[in-house]
């Protein structure tokens, strides 16, 4: 269980994140180490001040460094209006999900009078308490990144200087990745003769002080033991820039650059005094110059211990990397992922070999997320781990049979096919990696790729979901980056200036959330601002107007495979234009109707539903429009071919067979509704997918989604369920066609009764303004005033009465609907009852209850001797009645 505020322990190990969620095995440990009297919980505390905080945290940080650790917390406790960032929980473990984070806190406090120690046996409890924590098999070898402040990076060395003379603790020693120091005082610091001379005149203990002063032969003799032991560590040190006032008369660095830094190794200043150094808020710059150095020793630690320990075992040297067989380097634009290269790199790495399986990690998703960037990254950072690291492109059998030969060439085997290269692999006892790069065609077994045996380790990248079942030891279906990766990733690929990057965030956003954080899309915005062609602010409307021509934009170096993200896209959509399958063609109009709603979740049910409009169709034979809102026998010849209407059930299966072929190419994504299938597009595909159309064809597209939303409704049980679901997608459907984004829609009888349907669904879901635009553009097209009744289109005027409704118009109704029921009370239509209804509803709302009353004592007269008893019509005006009883 992680600690908390109130848990965390003065002395030993308190863990502040166990790992990841799933239960599954951190691959790192991160520890840090306090220092001298440090509180255990708030010496890694910044306080986040709100506007009525009126005292600076780091005033309030160095007076509590004189203070008991009682004192410390009882103050920290009576500040109002401020709030803790703790950043070894707060910040780190969002960064790093797959990592156990804890703090090492030791009892060090020189004012407290019942503590007396030294730093050799601080050292001796830390190494200790540390080994404790990594005793089963699985742990001990587990790369561990250490980060001291202050005296705590002089424990972290005497314990690793200790480790060294001692066999017990080997495993824990070659398990170190890297140390980070955050003011580690190497060589002593002026200001410990001050606190000496405070403690001796109080009568306290003063031996850790002692050993702090600068010139400490104790020190120079720990520093040259470590150097000795530990010269090839990963170290880094932080230094303070800014002075600290203590006895409120001197001001001065307590460790200054030359007592911070260790021979031959980097350092760096912060921004902060020498008690800011190992405190962190949300929005800090010194964070995230530590946050780099960590991700660092993070990414490649499995690969760094993984060679020390196989260096240490039987006397063995590391061989490192004879055969280099791969297409590229890492782009420098590389950003994020770091969970996911940690997971990567600890189940491919050979320390964790077995002997009775292959390893094989699969990476599955979308076109332009990274896949092969990733493979890249791990190939790179574990490059000094395998023998051989071999690419194979097996996007096509042609260049796969290729790459598998040259590989086979390149370790001295003369051979002429695919199969003969893999025996060669699997014969090979050096360990070796091979990844099988874009196996993303969904007819095509890619099994026949895999070596025999149980020797090696693969990484196969595929846009293929069913790829996945090919893993042994870990699989990663690659979504968009987090925001703040997206948003690093933007800034560098638009060559803004680093200390700028937070002037830009907000511009940032809009960005991120039109591209989806698509990485490839996010790389290309970047290089569209650098070229100068819109800036940073202006790229949203850029969007907006020219979508295809922004994402269409390359680079001129360092491009992708596929050169943008359209092309990625479209890589997908070729597949199933070569395949002859029916699964493949219906893939494609289930494609086409999809771009023509929103990205958003589909219930795939509206097309059973849709079915079911078919068979009343035609069963009432509609061959003619009767009238303007008639879905007749056309709008059924318009309709997918996997909506079978004149099949005597629903069968579900060419649909089913459709929406798999687009999942498993990463084109949409599948939910489960409570037992029915949803489908959802990642913004980018579903732009593309409208405008890879030409205009002929989205007008064909248009026309068959709305056959469906309108043979749909004839069925309302899911329009009364899924209501909240569907209401973006007819939105989306609507906007098409208001806004002209499709130039040939259809004739009339087609394209008005689909629209009139649209609007009942929006007049149902009281959308009242997007009902209104709808309406006026169906005047506008057929030439008609709304004002002034025509009687061929009374359905459209029944609908335009219940929106004038809607919006208040009341008067307006009232005339529009007396009208109407003029009319149709002469011909005894078949809508008399209905329009009388609404002209009732009309009459309450324009204060007339009176007439309201009278109206619906007909209405309701009839519908009990023509209507059954439960009809949802009759139920309604008794309902409506009783209500206006109530209100006269």
């Amino acid at each position: 269980m992680a600690c908390t505020k109130e848990t965390v322990k003065d002395s030993g190990l308190n863990i502040w994140s166990s790992g990841a969620a799933d239960g599954s095995e951190p691959a790192i440990d991160i520890i840090a180490v306090q220092g001298l009297g440090a509180h255990p919980y708030y010496t890694w505390v910044k306080k986040e001040s709100s506007a009525n905080a009126n005292k600076s945290t780091k005033t309030r940080d160095k007076a509590r460094f004189w203070k008991s650790k009682k004192t410390q917390k009882k103050d920290a406790e009576d500040e109002d209006g401020e709030y803790d960032v703790m950043w070894l929980r707060d910040l780190l473990p969002p960064k790093f999900r797959n990592a156990r984070i804890a703090s090492y806190s030791y009892k060090s406090d020189w004012r407290d009078r019942h503590v007396k120690t030294n730093l050799r046996e601080c050292a001796n409890q830390f190494l200790n308490i540390l080994h404790q924590e990594r005793q089963l098999s699985n742990e001990r070898k587990r790369p561990l990144v250490l980060i001291g402040h202050s005296l705590g990076s002089l424990v972290i060395q005497q314990a690793l200087v200790n480790a060294a003379l001692q066999p017990d603790f080997t495993d824990l020693r070659l398990s170190v990745a890297g140390i980070i120091f955050l003011g580690g005082p190497f060589q002593g610091s002026d200001a410990a003769i001050f606190g000496q001379w405070l403690a001796q005149l109080s009568g306290l203990e003063s031996t850790l002080l002692k050993i702090l002063q600068k010139g400490s032969l104790d020190l120079f003799a720990l520093s040259t033991d470590f150097y000795s032991s530990h010269r090839d560590l990963d170290l880094f040190c932080f230094y303070e820039k800014e002075k600290t006032k203590y006895f409120r008369i001197i001001k001065a660095q307590i460790v200054d650059l030359q007592s911070a830094s260790l021979l031959g190794k980097r350092n760096m200043s912060l921004d902060t005094d020498h008690s800011g150094l190992n405190k962190f808020g949300r929005q800090d710059e010194n964070f995230e110059l530590i946050l780099k150095e960590i991700t660092r020793m993070a990414q490649d630690g499995p690969t760094i211990v993984a060679n020390k320990h196989l260096a240490n075992g039987s006397g063995a040297t590391i061989l490192g990397n004879v055969h280099w067989k791969v297409p590229r380097p890492v782009n420098n634009l590389f950003t994020g992922r770091t969970e996911l290269l940690l997971r990567m790199t600890k189940a491919l790495s050979i320390n964790n070999m077995s002997t009775d399986e292959q390893k094989i990690f699969v990476i599955a998703g979308l076109g332009g997320q990274g896949k092969s960037e990733v493979c890249l990254k791990v190939a790179t950072m574990m490059r000094k781990e395998f023998w051989g690291i071999f690419w194979v492109n097996v996007n096509k059998p042609s260049t796969a049979t290729n790459d598998f030969i040259a590989i086979a060439k390149a370790l001295g085997h003369s051979v002429e096919n695919i199969t003969d290269s893999l025996q060669v692999l699997a014969n090979e006892k050096q360990n070796w990696l091979l990844i099988l790069d874009n196996a993303d065609t969904p007819d095509f077994d890619y099994q026949v790729y895999l070596p025999s045996g149980t020797h090696g380790a693969m990484i196969i990248t595929s846009r293929i979901s069913e790829c996945i079942q090919y893993n042994t030891v870990g699989a990663e279906v690659i979504e968009a980056l987090e925001d703040q990766d997206s948003q690093e990733l933007l800034f560098k690929a638009a060559k803004l200036p680093q200390e700028s990057w937070s002037l830009y965030a907000s511009q940032a956003t809009e960005i991120l959330r039109l591209l989806g954080s698509h990485t490839l899309a996010l790389t290309q915005a970047g290089a569209y601002i650098a070229r100068g062609h819109c800036k940073l602010h202006e790229y949203p409307k850029k969007y907006q107007q020219q979508r295809k021509r922004l994402l269409e934009f390359r680079p001129k170096q360092a491009q992708s495979t596929y050169g943008d993200v359209y092309a990625t896209f479209e890589a997908s959509a070729d597949v199933l234009k070569q395949s002859k399958s029916e699964a493949a063609s219906d893939a494609l109009q289930l494609l086409g109707i999809l771009s023509m709603l929103d990205s958003s979740v589909l219930p795939l049910q509206i097309f059973q539903n849709t079915w079911d409009g078919c068979r009343e169709v035609l069963h009432t034979n509609r061959t003619e429009e009767s009238d303007i809102d008639a879905m007749t026998t056309s709008h059924v010849s318009q309709l997918p071919a996997f909506v079978i209407a004149d099949s005597d059930e629903w069968d579900s299966y060419r649909l089913t067979e459709a929406r798999d072929l687009l999942a498993s190419l990463s084109l949409v994504t599948e939910h489960d509704l409570d037992g029915s299938p949803g489908l959802s597009m990642h913004p980018l595909t579903h732009a593309w997918a409208k405008d890879r159309q030409d205009s002929e064809k989205q007008g064909m597209a248009w026309i068959a989604t709305g056959c469906v939303l309108a043979l749909s409704r004839f069925n309302t049980h899911i329009w009364r369920t899924q209501e909240r679901r569907l209401l973006p997608h007819v939105q989306t459907f609507v906007d098409i066609r208001i806004n002209r984004e499709v130039s040939s829609l259809g004739s009339k009888p087609i394209v008005i009764p689909i629209l009139l349907e649209c609007g009942w669904a929006l007049q149902d879901m009281r959308q009242d303004s997007d009902l209104g635009r709808l309406l006026n553009d169906i005047f506008v097209e057929l030439g008609k005033k709304p004002e002034e009744l025509s009687k061929e289109f009374l359905p459209l005027y029944d609908l335009q009465a219940r929106s004038l409704v809607n919006l208040g118009h009341n008067k307006k109704a009232v005339e529009l609907l007396e009208q109407m029921v003029k009319i149709r009370e002469a011909k005894d239509h078949p809508d008399r009852l209905a329009s009388q209804h609404s002209l009732a509803v009309a009459y309450q709302a324009n204060g007339q209850v009176k007439e309201a009353v009278e109206l619906l004592k007909q209405v309701v007269k009839i519908e009990e001797a023509t209507l059954a008893e439960d009809h949802p019509g009759r139920l309604a005006s008794q309902h409506a009645l009783a209500y206006y009883y109530q209100v006269l």
